[in-house]
């Protein structure tokens, strides 16, 4: 069978199934606003019998060697990188990443999570003496995954890699908006011989299927990537069977901009976290703080930027920029620009309505604010599109309290001398901290501080989220 044909069932206990009861949704592509594919939304029914799969599963495949596993999850990357140029037409259809940038960066950042994995497992120590005690890491169980559209593919990735290498069995549901990269990820794994029943795909949306993976009495944690929102209702609904909650959420990450830093050499690099993936990354640090005299220098440069990205066609090749996924995303972003305006702040370029090469399509102007002050809508709430806010501060002092001063604390940036952010760093609220880049390096533990979530993702802090902790005290010395 065809991916346009396994996009209308699920894959549960090793087969492509019908769904129990589900009915058509149709994916929006985002650059023509047509439809794109076509995948049937599952039931509870579809969960339950994933469920019971993953469960039958587990018996066997938690009983896997470490050189097992390492086995499967190398077979996993030469199947994978089979796939890419498919991989990246599907994203580029659902949810419009040029196919260019979704063919390297997204489809490389899923590849990396598993290579970052094997890597963890590698050199794991499942088994510790720690005094008279012995500690062993062991698989949790059945997990529920509930993964995002942004960053589809590499979200799928650090969940479903080291639950593999944790030796767990699990339920995947992935975005409505972007269905199509989960069945090629869905047939990788068919075609490196996952065993049957380990890995279970269900489509579907969070109020029905999210809802039956979080609620579920045999599914021992549930992992979720997504708005803080979405996250809070997941955590309610599995607290009634008090599983493991690991959540990856909203975030609204600050670049300090030091006050001597060399502007020309160092903005560039982390004002385009703002730009890349047509913003919609939930660590793209929007709020740029600039000391009060290098303003004018400051917003000179990031406009130029601006002005210079070119939005397009996500499905030719080239360094543009595409549509957000979805018309909901489209407006929402609209009416924070005009809240701005409204607000007070100074529009330097961009602003409402699409750009002047497009005439359909989810496409925002790349949009740069200055003028922007804490009190501001655009200031608090994730904007998740091409929009940059630089804000002034007197001290250092100030820019660190403005920085912390968010309900989220996923991650943050510093721009300038390496040696001076090394006295800054400690003091932000947030998970990770990047020094004259926008992301962190690669192996690093992904996750945040308050309301952007609990847990981390990627590496050897990823393993060990996925791995449950026994304690054995008696044993003979």
């Amino acid at each position: 069978m065809s991916t346009e044909q396994h996009l209308k069932q699920h894959f549960i206990g090793g087969q492509w199934v019908d769904s129990i009861g589900g009915k058509e949704h149709q994916v929006i592509n985002p650059a023509t606003e047509e439809a794109a594919s076509t995948v049937i939304m599952g039931t509870a029914a579809d969960v339950d019998a994933a469920v019971a799969a993953a469960r039958k599963a587990f018996t066997s495949f938690s009983q896997t060697s470490r050189e097992e596993r390492l086995a499967l999850m190398g077979r996993i990357v030469e199947e994978f990188k089979k796939r890419g140029a498919d991989l990246a037409k599907s994203m580029a259809a659902e949810m419009g990443a040029p196919v260019s940038f979704a063919g390297t960066a997204q489809v490389g950042a899923a590849i990396g999570g598993f290579l970052g994995t094997i890597e963890a497992l590698k050199n794991f120590t499942f088994t510790e003496k720690m005094g008279p005690n012995t500690v062993v890491y062991e698989p949790i169980g059945v997990v529920g995954m509930i993964t995002p559209w942004n960053w589809p593919l590499n979200q799928i990735a650090l969940k479903v890699a080291p639950a593999l290498a944790g030796g767990n069995t699990m339920v995947l549901k992935p975005s409505e908006e972007c269905p199509g990269n989960a069945v090629i990820f869905a047939e990788i794994l068919e075609a490196a011989g996952v065993p049957a029943g380990v890995f279970n795909l269900v489509q579907g949306d969070g109020p029905t299927v999210g809802n039956a993976i979080s609620a579920h009495k045999d599914v021992e944690m549930v992992s979720f990537t997504g708005s803080t929102r979405a996250g809070i209702l997941v955590a309610k609904a599995a607290a009634d069977t008090v599983k493991r909650v690991h959540q990856e959420l909203g975030g609204k990450s600050p670049n300090i901009v030091l006050p001597d830093a060399k502007l020309e050499d160092v903005l560039p690099a982390t004002a385009s976290g703002v730009l890349v993936n047509t913003g919609q990354s939930c660590i793209a640090p929007t709020r740029i703080l600039v000391q009060k005299d290098r303003k004018a220098e400051a917003v000179g440069i990031i406009k130029a930027m601006f002005d210079g990205t070119q939005v397009g066609d996500p499905m030719q090749e080239g360094a543009h920029i595409g549509p957000v996924v979805n018309k909901a995303q489209f407006d929402k972003i609209q009416e924070l620009i005009q809240s701005a305006i409204d607000e007070g702040a100074t529009l330097e370029t961009g602003g409402t309505g699409l750009p002047s090469n497009v005439n359909r399509g989810y496409y925002i102007k790349p949009t740069v604010f200055s003028g922007v002050t804490p009190d501001m809508r655009i200031a608090k709430e994730e904007t998740f599109g091409p929009v940059a806010t630089v804000m002034d501060y007197d001290t250092l002092e100030d820019a660190i309290t403005v920085a912390n001063d968010t309900e989220y604390g996923l991650s943050a940036v510093i721009t300038g001398d390496p040696a001076k952010a090394a006295d800054v760093a400690p003091r932000l609220r947030a998970g990770m901290v990047a020094i004259n880049s926008w992301g962190p390096a690669p192996g690093a533990p992904f996750g945040g501080y308050k309301q952007s979530g609990n847990g981390r993702e990627g590496g050897l802090f990823g393993l060990k989220d996925f791995m449950e902790i026994k304690a054995i005290s008696g044993l003979p010395a």
